[in-house]
């Protein structure tokens, strides 16, 4: 990268970290059950809720509860379940018509990552509805309140549910974007372990090393602040105690709320701190080749913090020690070296692959110019890289 462009990268980031303190960052107030929603509904006296899922969800049974508690309080909830892996313009649109033709007066985003990213970002459509998502992408785009937001995950692993982001794809350039905005945090967040019970073992586990990601590049970062160093540590304990368990026994439900929290400290910690280019490599590659982000940031993990290299081995170590895997008495490198090894077991133990099929050389330019467009000056990485740099990654994890 030109050294005049570090420097302005590395400008920014410094003046928004200044900026942590003054700016308008909040947690969701959170509830344990779903059934406390059809009272706090009466109490905003709301009488329409859009409910935003997806086919595989809903299939599944997993909404039915929900509809009918709240059908048995008088409350109206069209559902809009075709939301994708990843939600693209055309989802956002097809709620939100469902939204305002149906008279609805708040939004229930239920489901993974992308559910919630869908549910957001019809919000931020009916909060600016003559602006269209890709005017919104960036930071603070959106600037209007939404309707009331509900985020319930099924998943432990996006933290969407905390976040001030959504991530959407394009459905006709397939080039999928951030929209970074206070106003896109949900209100309510519903952290209940029942709704993730039947979750299938492969979207446990790579959902479960998705919160480890979030953790790792917020702890990782240069944009850190105690608390969010805190979550983050915490949330890194959390996952390699609770994520084996979860995969395992899926009926084990302190390991299933253990990994809700760790999702959740996960999110609050990347909400302020942000992520990296393990993040904007797996978008690039999730709008392209509809790659699930969990799974893309799985593979991607490890392989992008060995090279990072020397600047990263003091905090890995840390994060080695507060999870159990390295002593004090190592030295950083080596503990570096302990807590990579033990991401790249973690993925063996859950079957995770080592690569990602699919990825073709010819699109790699484009995909590293996407993921230099999205990191670059926002993402306050350990090493700064350009477009070019940042091509070896898809390379590492192409199959051959």
């Amino acid at each position: 990268m030109f050294v005049i462009r570090k420097i302005y990268c590395r400008a920014f980031q410094i003046v928004f970290r200044a900026a942590l303190p003054v700016l308008p960052y909040r947690n969701p107030e959170l509830l344990d059950s779903t059934d406390a929603l059809p009272e706090l509904l009466k109490q905003k006296q709301i009488s329409s809720v859009l409910l935003v899922t997806d086919p595989g969800i809903r299939g599944h049974g997993l909404t039915a509860h929900l509809e009918e508690v709240l059908a048995q309080a008088g409350i109206r909830c069209p559902v809009y379940d075709r939301t994708v892996a990843n939600p693209t313009t055309d989802n956002v649109e097809e709620a939100r018509q469902m939204y305002l033709s149906q008279g609805c007066q708040a939004i229930i985003g239920f489901g993974g990552g992308s559910s919630m990213d869908c549910a957001k970002a019809v919000g931020a459509r009916i909060a600016r509805p003559r602006k269209s998502l890709a005017k919104m992408k960036g930071i603070l785009k959106v600037m209007h309140p939404l309707p009331l937001l509900i985020a319930i995950p099924t998943t432990a692993g996006t933290g969407s549910e905390t976040t001030l982001a959504t991530v959407i794809t394009d459905s006709q350039t397939r080039h999928k974007y951030p929209i970074n905005d206070f106003f896109l945090i949900p209100r309510y967040a519903v952290l209940d372990p029942e709704v993730t019970r039947s979750l299938p073992r492969s979207v446990t586990a790579t959902t479960g090393v998705d919160a480890l990601t979030h953790a790792v590049e917020a702890y990782i970062g240069r944009s850190t602040t105690r608390q969010t160093r805190a979550q983050a540590v915490e949330a890194v304990q959390l996952i390699f105690a609770n994520l084996r368990r979860a995969c395992e026994n899926g009926d084990d439900m302190t390991a299933r709320k253990n990994m809700l929290r760790a999702a959740y400290l996960a999110g609050c910690a990347f909400t302020k701190s942000y992520v990296g280019y393990v993040h904007a490599v797996a978008h690039s590659l999730g709008g392209c080749y509809n790659v699930p982000h969990g799974l893309a940031n799985a593979v991607l993990l490890p392989y992008v913090l060995e090279d990072y290299g020397e600047c990263v081995h003091r905090k890995l170590h840390r994060l080695a020690i507060s999870a159990g895997l390295s002593q004090e008495s190592d030295s950083d490198a080596v503990g570096a070296e302990k807590f990579i090894h033990a991401i790249r077991e973690l993925n063996r133990s859950l079957d995770i692959p080592e690569h990602i099929s699919g990825i073709r050389q010819a699109d790699i330019p484009r995909l590293a110019a996407y993921a230099d467009q999205e990191a670059n000056p926002l993402y306050p990485v350990p090493r700064l890289m350009d477009a070019g740099e940042l091509e070896k990654y898809y390379r590492m994890v192409m199959e051959d």
